[in-house]
């Protein structure tokens, strides 16, 4: 239940700081300024935008880019989430409730089943459902007509989802990490709607340690604001910044705990490496997709660690940033 309150919470900071058009919406510059081009364009041609596909590691706003889309379209959205649906019937039953031009949000798109996909295909084509009624040896096929409709996916691992399914969207964008001067843009804008102003070193400062991601950035504003708050502080300056962000661990470049357990363990434990995934999640206790979703793609980005065919290992930078020792081994003369 706890868990459960916890994320009803969020939602509701997020929706609260969540910008509700393309001026609005900070960053991803080409991406925007594209997908404003295919809107004026579809409702030029008074038809429904083409099914669109965001990619990219987590919290970059591919979410909020599929709200903003169904606004300017001036349409209603209707969200979903790939493992919640199980069966053909699920999908069925959220595709026959949309209505002219609406827009369909499915998150994690990737892990939505197979058999439920193969539904998708004539939804997404020619907008037709269909259906088996009846049971084994009296069943039948029945073809439902769907008001045209714009499918919206979300998904971290693109290269996951099957070819036919995503060769049915038509706008492909990929959504990429944050400048600190983007991240600092966004920490100023939620502190305006949060009531709580934050100076411009400090926004900085915060957007420094976000893992030039804005759903981090945020959620360590508002972590910040507490303390700012119970220190009776007017604004949230450099020093309260700085103070709160160390108190949370989370260091200069943006690595939390489990950053950085991921690479002292791969150093300490396995001579930086090259060691498999599964065996350095099992050695720190978390799980293989937080690893592979979460920690890796800013490490990996940042250039902490290497990925090769035989394993991870741990770059020069990161025994640098751990003050840490290289023993450097005949494996680091060949890469």
């Amino acid at each position: 239940m706890d868990n459960i309150l916890d994320e009803k919470k969020v939602d509701e900071f997020e929706n609260n700081i969540r910008p509700s058009t393309l001026d609005d919406y900070i960053g991803q510059t080409d991406v925007k300024e594209n997908i404003r081009v295919f809107i004026e364009a579809a409702k030029i041609r008074n038809e429904s935008l083409d099914h669109v596909l965001l990619y990219g590691p987590p919290g970059l706003g591919k979410t909020t880019l599929a709200h903003i889309i169904a606004n300017e379209l001036g349409v209603n959205i209707k969200t979903a989430s790939g493992p919640s649906i199980e069966k053909s019937g699920d999908l069925a039953a959220i595709l026959s409730t949309l209505e002219q031009g609406d827009v369909l949000f499915i998150d994690e798109i990737h892990r939505m089943p197979r058999i439920v996909e193969e539904i998708l295909y004539p939804a997404m084509e020619d907008f037709e459902l269909d259906i088996i009624i009846g049971s084994e040896g009296t069943s039948k096929s029945i073809k439902i007509s769907l008001p045209p409709f714009t499918l919206v996916g979300a998904t971290t691992r693109s290269g996951d989802l099957s070819s036919p399914l995503r060769d049915r969207f038509g706008i492909v964008c990929k959504l990429n990490y944050y400048t600190n001067e983007e991240l600092s843009s966004i920490v100023k804008r939620t502190s305006r709607i949060m009531d709580l102003s934050i100076t411009d070193d400090a926004a900085l400062e915060l957007a420094k340690r976000a893992r030039k991601t804005p759903r981090i950035a945020n959620r360590l504003y508002k972590r910040v604001r507490d303390f700012a708050l119970v220190g009776k502080k007017e604004n949230i300056d450099l020093d309260i910044t700085k103070s709160s962000l160390d108190r949370l661990k989370v260091d200069s470049y943006g690595l939390d705990e489990i950053d950085v357990e991921y690479l002292t363990s791969l150093i300490q434990k396995f001579n930086g490496g090259p060691v498999g995934l599964e065996t350095i999640a099992t050695s720190i206790g978390e799980e293989v997709t937080t690893i592979e979703d979460v920690v890796e793609p800013f490490l990996l980005q940042e250039g902490f660690i290497k990925r090769t065919r035989s394993g991870r290992i741990a770059t020069e930078k990161s025994y640098e940033h751990l003050g840490m020792n290289h023993a450097y081994t005949l494996f680091d003369e060949i890469e």
